[in-house]
């Protein structure tokens, strides 16, 4: 039995359901009714070696902004259930990834002082059916749910696609390193004996 978590989020707007084992191969099964989301979410959990599963509804004849923001939510939360008391992990991680012209950081700490600093330029705002300042939204309620701190840096990029593509990739990737158990650690990463 690995490191696994399962949320489910209900409220007026959205129904969101997300399982999550943090020790797996990158398989996923992602259906939000956002298709560019869908796309994101499962490079997240390919290139962070994390088996998810998301199944949204949400009320998507107004917006996108609810059912984006409730995953948020729920991954976060699932992130933090996974990972639990964090005891003998790495807690900190960072990635560089490109995507063509685009190149992008992401460093995170799971040391449960949620922050998101988003640094991504993002010149188009839409992408299929999502507007792409609920980018930044995504990462906030990840970012808070999981009680952690996440920075997001552009190096170069000009396709919005691409941009957004290398950071879900960077994030899986650093989320991945953070969340690894060292052997070397004892209990958990902090002079203060509690994450």
């Amino acid at each position: 039995m690995g490191r696994c978590a399962e949320v489910t989020r209900k409220t007026y707007e959205t129904e969101v359901v997300v399982k999550l084992e943090l020790d797996g191969t990158g398989t996923s099964e992602i259906a939000t009714g956002i298709g560019f989301l869908d796309h994101m979410l499962s490079l997240f959990a390919k290139h962070g070696l994390m088996d998810l599963s998301i199944r949204a509804v949400g009320d998507l004849h107004v917006d996108a902004h609810h059912t984006v923001e409730d995953v948020g939510i729920a991954l976060g939360s699932a992130v933090a259930q996974a990972c639990g008391d964090k005891r003998g992990i790495r807690r900190y991680g960072s990635a560089a990834v490109p995507m063509d012209e685009a190149l992008v950081m992401c460093a995170v700490d799971l040391g449960g002082r949620p922050y998101l600093s988003f640094g991504l330029e993002l010149a188009s705002q839409m992408i299929g059916t999502m507007d792409t300042e609920l980018v930044e939204e995504f990462f906030r309620a990840v970012a808070n749910n999981a009680g952690m701190n996440i920075h997001l840096v552009q190096m170069s990029g000009r396709n919005t696609h691409h941009i957004i593509e290398a950071a879900f990739k960077a994030f899986g990737r650093a989320l991945d390193a953070a969340k690894q158990i060292d052997p070397r650690v004892a209990d958990v990463p902090s002079t203060k004996g509690v994450l």
